[in-house]
Protein backbone atom coordinates (compact mmCIF):
# COMPACT_ATOMS: atom_id res chain seq x y z
CA UNK A 1 0.00 0.00 0.00
CA UNK A 2 1.36 3.48 -0.90
CA UNK A 3 1.22 6.09 1.46
CA UNK A 4 1.50 7.41 4.67
CA UNK A 5 -0.03 4.21 7.18
CA UNK A 6 -0.18 7.01 10.54
CA UNK A 7 -0.33 10.61 10.40
CA UNK A 8 1.43 13.09 13.36
CA UNK A 9 1.28 16.45 14.19
CA UNK A 10 4.09 17.65 16.90
CA UNK A 11 4.00 20.44 18.11
CA UNK A 12 4.67 22.27 21.79
CA UNK A 13 2.69 23.86 24.52
CA UNK A 14 3.36 27.51 22.77
CA UNK A 15 1.59 30.18 24.93
CA UNK A 16 -0.90 27.41 26.23
CA UNK A 17 -0.79 26.33 29.34
CA UNK A 18 -1.82 22.30 29.36
CA UNK A 19 -1.51 19.50 27.14
CA UNK A 20 -5.65 19.79 26.88
CA UNK A 21 -5.45 23.54 25.47
CA UNK A 22 -3.25 22.69 22.94
CA UNK A 23 -5.04 19.73 21.88
CA UNK A 24 -8.55 22.35 21.44
CA UNK A 25 -6.61 24.47 20.00
CA UNK A 26 -5.00 22.03 16.64
CA UNK A 27 -8.34 19.88 16.73
CA UNK A 28 -7.18 17.44 14.74
CA UNK A 29 -9.31 14.36 13.16
CA UNK A 30 -9.66 10.93 15.47
CA UNK A 31 -7.25 9.39 12.92
CA UNK A 32 -4.16 11.45 13.22
CA UNK A 33 -2.17 11.15 16.04
CA UNK A 34 -1.09 14.50 18.32
CA UNK A 35 2.34 14.55 20.11
CA UNK A 36 2.74 17.48 22.21
CA UNK A 37 5.75 18.46 23.79
CA UNK A 38 5.73 20.22 27.14
CA UNK A 39 9.30 21.48 26.49
CA UNK A 40 9.77 24.19 23.61
CA UNK A 41 10.80 21.77 20.37
CA UNK A 42 13.54 24.19 19.62
CA UNK A 43 15.72 23.05 22.42
CA UNK A 44 15.95 20.05 20.36
CA UNK A 45 17.88 21.49 17.84
CA UNK A 46 20.47 22.47 20.44
CA UNK A 47 20.69 18.67 21.60
CA UNK A 48 21.85 17.75 17.50
CA UNK A 49 25.56 18.69 18.45
CA UNK A 50 26.33 16.67 15.15
CA UNK A 51 24.45 19.34 13.15
CA UNK A 52 25.46 22.41 14.64
CA UNK A 53 29.01 21.13 14.81
CA UNK A 54 28.76 20.72 11.12
CA UNK A 55 27.53 24.12 10.39
CA UNK A 56 29.82 26.05 12.76
CA UNK A 57 32.56 24.30 11.52
CA UNK A 58 33.57 23.70 14.94
CA UNK A 59 32.76 20.85 17.59
CA UNK A 60 29.85 22.48 19.42
CA UNK A 61 27.98 21.07 22.13
CA UNK A 62 25.03 22.98 24.56
CA UNK A 63 24.96 21.73 27.68
CA UNK A 64 21.80 21.98 28.80
CA UNK A 65 19.22 22.25 25.50
CA UNK A 66 15.84 21.54 27.62
CA UNK A 67 16.75 24.65 30.94
CA UNK A 68 16.92 27.24 28.02
CA UNK A 69 13.95 29.94 28.61
CA UNK A 70 13.86 30.78 24.65
CA UNK A 71 15.49 27.89 22.69
CA UNK A 72 14.63 29.90 19.79
CA UNK A 73 15.53 33.67 20.14
CA UNK A 74 18.87 31.98 21.73
CA UNK A 75 19.13 29.87 18.46
CA UNK A 76 18.97 32.64 16.43
CA UNK A 77 21.53 34.75 18.26
CA UNK A 78 23.87 31.91 18.35
CA UNK A 79 23.85 31.14 14.12
CA UNK A 80 24.06 35.10 13.82
CA UNK A 81 27.95 34.73 16.08
CA UNK A 82 29.07 31.71 14.39
CA UNK A 83 28.23 32.47 10.60
CA UNK A 84 26.93 35.77 10.17
CA UNK A 85 23.26 34.59 9.05
CA UNK A 86 19.89 34.38 10.93
CA UNK A 87 17.58 31.12 11.43
CA UNK A 88 14.56 32.99 10.05
CA UNK A 89 12.38 34.98 12.13
CA UNK A 90 8.74 32.65 11.99
CA UNK A 91 9.10 29.29 13.86
CA UNK A 92 7.92 27.55 10.80
CA UNK A 93 10.63 28.59 8.61
CA UNK A 94 12.94 28.33 11.64
CA UNK A 95 12.38 24.63 11.91
CA UNK A 96 11.92 24.40 8.18
CA UNK A 97 15.87 25.77 7.90
CA UNK A 98 17.17 23.80 10.84
CA UNK A 99 15.52 20.72 8.99
CA UNK A 100 16.80 21.73 6.04
CA UNK A 101 20.12 22.22 7.69
CA UNK A 102 19.63 18.28 8.03
CA UNK A 103 18.40 18.08 12.19
CA UNK A 104 18.02 14.34 13.06
CA UNK A 105 15.87 13.87 16.03
CA UNK A 106 17.71 10.78 16.65
CA UNK A 107 21.04 12.77 17.32
CA UNK A 108 18.63 14.82 19.51
CA UNK A 109 17.95 11.94 21.63
CA UNK A 110 21.32 11.12 22.18
CA UNK A 111 21.99 13.86 23.99
CA UNK A 112 22.59 13.80 27.64
CA UNK A 113 20.96 16.37 28.52
CA UNK A 114 17.31 16.10 26.41
CA UNK A 115 15.15 13.81 27.58
CA UNK A 116 12.42 14.83 25.45
CA UNK A 117 13.69 13.96 22.41
CA UNK A 118 14.69 10.76 24.06
CA UNK A 119 10.97 10.39 25.07
CA UNK A 120 9.77 10.96 21.87
CA UNK A 121 11.68 8.64 19.99
CA UNK A 122 10.88 5.95 22.19
CA UNK A 123 7.16 6.54 22.08
CA UNK A 124 7.23 6.55 18.39
CA UNK A 125 8.94 3.54 18.20
CA UNK A 126 5.91 1.96 20.44
CA UNK A 127 3.67 2.94 18.22
CA UNK A 128 2.21 0.23 15.67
Amino acid sequence: EDGAQKIFILTDLDADKCITKTKERINAPDDIIVIIAVQQIEAWFFADSLLLSSIFKSRYFFEYPEEENNPREKLKEIFLEKTGRGVGESKPGHAKRIIKYGFSILNAAQHPNCHAAKYFVDALIKIK
